[in-house]
This record gives structure tokens, C-alpha cells and sequence, in this order.
């Protein structure tokens, strides 16, 4: 780990891979850190926000240097389910880069268990990973300039789903009806790191 002050009111956490910065966050969920009010993690760090006078920066860095997160470790933040037409416009691209059927892509996407590792790109889009390694499929060579909100997407080793109407360039296997975000709601979105998602095809 590489564990560094950022500006005077966080502390930027460098891991070396994505289940190295989940079972950090996990453990740091875990911990009375004084003045921490959120923790970020991402694809290869995990941020912790800290609130000005009521945390020291430098002695959360020195307490996070000690830490030797247990491999695997994950936050548990429930389990929801989520229904999905599979008729995405790259449906045939995923079976063909996976060597699957296009009816055991969806039975592979419907039988992972997956989970939201972070979130980023847009309010409310959670990079998720699953637990089949046979559906890590390429981003499309060409973004597309507008992709639907519901629209269920691969990209490497994780799934997505668009919260709203936006570029994007991952490959469409299908979509949702679901409010993904919502700032009406608290929270206003449905994928929180730790959340695991499972699909249910309509």
C-alpha cells in the first residue's frame, strides 16, 4: 500500500489491484477513524474524506499504513434483485468474444452474483464484478454518443448499468426499467459499493 495526504482534508490509499482496494475498504468500514466522513474506494485506491478540524490527517495515513486487510474481505450492504429484458444491441458481439450462445450469456449474466465495487462516470453507475470470468468481454472500439438510461453493459471484468441517458462505450446486453437514480429517494441511488445485485431476466 501506498498511503499519502490528499490536500488538507483526505488521505489517498494507492493498492496494487481492485480485491486488494475492496478488502481495504471493507476494513476500514470497520474502524473508528475520528473525523473520516466517507470512504471511496475505487478500481486501485481507496479515498477517506475527512472533515476539517475534527480529523488528523496525518495520524489516519500513519493508522492506515499499519493495516494488513485480510484478502477477500468485502462490505455486505444487502442484496437487491433487478429484472432485465436481454435484447442489448451487442447481445451477438458478447456471445461472439465470449465464445458463448447468446442465450448462455444470459444465463451466465442471471447466475453471477455480482457486486458493486465503486462508483464513478456518472451519479448512481456502479462498476460491478461478478463471480463468472467468461463474461469479460472488451469496451466497443467506438463510444456510442447516446445510450438509454436502464441500458445493462460489459466492459472487462465488470457490469454496469446507465442511471440516465449518456455517452458510453461499454457493450449493451440489455435493460432495466429500474430507477437507478433517483434524487427524490435517500440515497438517491441503488448501487452503493457492497450492494450485490443479482438479475433477473424478464
Amino acid at each position: 500500500m501506498r498511503v499519502l495526504t490528499c490536500a488538507d482534508s483526505g488521505v489517498l490509499v494507492e493498492v496494487a489491484d481492485l480485491d486488494a482496494a475492496l478488502a481495504l475498504q471493507a476494513t476500514l468500514a470497520g474502524m473508528p477513524l475520528p473525523g473520516v466522513t466517507d470512504i471511496v474506494p475505487a478500481a486501485r485506491t481507496v479515498l477517506l474524506r475527512v472533515e476539517p478540524g475534527r480529523g488528523d490527517t496525518t495520524a489516519i495515513a500513519a493508522a492506515v499504513s499499519r493495516l494488513r486487510p485480510s484478502p477477500g474481505r468485502r462490505t455486505d450492504q444487502g442484496e437487491i434483485t433487478l429484472d432485465v429484458t436481454y435484447d442489448g444491441a451487442d447481445l451477438a458481439d458478447i456471445a461472439a468474444a465470449t465464445g458463448l450462445t447468446e442465450r448462455d450469456v444470459v444465463a451466465a449474466h442471471t447466475g453471477a452474483v455480482w457486486t458493486v465495487a465503486f462508483c464513478g462516470f456518472a451519479p448512481g453507475f456502479g462498476y460491478l464484478v461478478g463471480d463468472d470470468p467468461r463474461l469479460r468481454v472488451p469496451r466497443r472500439k467506438e463510444a456510442r454518443t447516446r445510450v438509454p438510461a436502464g441500458a445493462v453493459a460489459l466492459a472487462g471484468e465488470f457490469t454496469g448499468i446507465y442511471p440516465r441517458s449518456s455517452p458510453g462505450g461499454w457493450q449493451l446486453l440489455g435493460r432495466t426499467d429500474a430507477p437507478i437514480w433517483d434524487l427524490d429517494r435517500d440515497p438517491p441511488g441503488i448501487l452503493r459499493p457492497g450492494v450485490r445485485v443479482r438479475f433477473r431476466e424478464v
